[in-house]
């Protein structure tokens, strides 16, 4: 990059001016990782401090049986196939119940589009629930399964959000975005919810006063492009309504084994290549310098790996995501070891290890407890510290 335009990009920076469309291109055609990453940082610790933000969560994916086909997707099974399957409330349940000794405070739900199960059973398993346990905040469905909910039920889609609120429902997930433009998007997703009906449904659900997550699946046919047009859209949502309250760039993923069946169900992998660390790194940096109303970024560190998921703590990134315990939508196609599971403690050391305060806060983001400062570097080289691979 040319040196006076490095130049005019850090004073806009620092002097808190909105980014434009051909700025986040010129900051991805950008090979200075360090550059990107201190900008990023500045603007990040402007919003956030030190602090670094984590819940106490668990996935649930009560169906793997999917109507669409997606081009990336290792997750979805058609109904009859070996390993499709669809949970009974009670199972749910008992699942979700199993974390209740470790203070559990949200379950974070997304499923496939089952082709005949009743609309009913959605805001039923939601009931079910959170009756068995009442202090857990319930993030639950897609946009893209909100309009779903809305062909099979008849309803449009405000009756079926406040009949989802009604039976506990917090907030929506920030699934079914992937990469908004057309150019990419034909290629890559085999349902009906595009950039139209996916913010429709958000902008309705942060008139009901909810708080949403966004979120842009990175790192397979699209170009930086499309990351900065995405970012943007969501960006001019966010100026209409301020619902959004995070944004998480979700690493593309290849399928290298399905140990069930044996079969590579993702369609593009072999015209891709997943993003490297310094992409991810960058895409973070980006991502934050460009979406200026969004108050938090987030790294999912299951797509991520642990140590970059603490490297992305200095690119604009101040969350960490959760405890997750089993989340399938990854790990039905990733072979990397990432753990299923991160404990309280676990969290809390990783972001220590970062050198960061941890802080950890509910789906509102609003903060449950804050902790100490992450102890200096002298007192961590005094003993052994545990490695993050």
């Amino acid at each position: 990059m040319d040196a006076g335009l490095k130049r005019e990009l850090e004073a806009k920076v620092h002097a808190g001016e909105r980014l434009t469309r051909e700025d986040g291109i010129a900051l991805y055609s950008s090979d200075d990782l360090t550059w990107l990453g201190r900008l990023a940082h500045h603007r990040r610790t402007e919003l956030n401090g030190d602090r670094v933000m984590f819940n106490v969560n668990r996935h649930l994916n009560l169906t793997n049986v999917c109507s669409a086909s997606c081009a990336y997707c290792s997750f979805q099974r058609k109904p009859g196939e070996k390993d499709a399957y669809t949970m009974r409330i009670d199972e749910a349940v008992r699942k979700a119940k199993e974390m209740e000794d470790e203070q559990l405070t949200e379950l974070h739900i997304v499923n496939g589009l089952h082709p005949t199960l009743p609309w009913r059973y959605y805001p039923k398993v939601l009931r079910e629930l959170k009756a068995a346990l009442p202090n857990v905040r319930l993030k639950a469905f897609t946009a893209t399964e909100v309009q779903w909910f809305e062909k099979i039920s008849g309803l449009p889609a405000d009756a079926i959000l406040d009949e989802l609120m009604d039976a506990g429902l917090e907030s929506l997930t920030g699934g079914g975005a992937e990469i908004f433009d057309w150019e990419v998007r034909q290629h890559i997703v085999d349902h009906a919810c595009h950039w139209e009906d996916w913010s429709r449904i958000h902008r309705l659900a942060h008139s009901k006063g909810m708080k949403t997550p966004s979120t842009m699946l990175y790192g397979h046919i699209e170009e930086p492009r499309h990351r900065v047009d995405h970012v943007l859209r969501l960006r001019e949502l966010q100026d209409e309504t301020g619902g959004f309250v995070v944004f998480i760039p979700l690493r593309y993923q290849h399928d290298f084994v399905d140990s069930a069946d044996g079969k590579i169900r993702n369609r593009i992998q072999a015209r891709t290549t997943m993003a490297s660390p310094a992409e991810s790194l960058k895409t973070f940096a980006v991502s934050r310098l460009l979406f200026d109303n969004v108050p938090h970024v987030k790294c999912f560190w299951v797509m991520h790996g642990l140590s970059v998921a603490q490297l992305s703590l200095n690119f604009g990134v101040d969350d960490l995501d959760g405890s997750v315990v089993e989340y399938k939508i990854t790990h039905d196609a990733d072979s990397y070891g990432t753990p299923s599971t991160m404990h309280r403690d676990d969290l809390l050391h990783l972001i220590w290890d970062a050198g960061f305060r941890p802080v950890e806060r509910n789906t509102r983001y609003e903060v449950v407890r804050e902790y100490d400062a992450a102890p200096s570097l002298a007192e961590r080289r005094a003993e052994p510290q545990q490695v993050w691979a």
